[in-house]
């Protein structure tokens, strides 16, 4: 079974906020502004939501990809 998983550029993340505010259930700015990844691999329900708050990544620092 392939599996979603989300590819975060740690060096490119500003802590701006957005993908959260758009899927909380995925990603969460800890107290120090880092963002956690609460579900990866990436469940099939979660999976449109991670993309939507990749999308909205104001630096781009966030990538869903499949398995290969």
């Amino acid at each position: 079974m392939n599996m979603n998983h989300i590819e975060l550029d740690r060096d490119r993340c500003e802590g701006h906020g957005t993908c959260e505010q758009v899927a909380p259930a995925v990603y969460k700015l800890d107290d120090e502004g880092e963002l956690e990844i609460l579900a990866d691999p990436l469940p099939e329900k979660l999976t449109k939501a991670a993309e939507a708050g990749a999308r909205v990544c104001p630096v781009a620092a966030l990538r869903v990809v499949g398995d290969a």
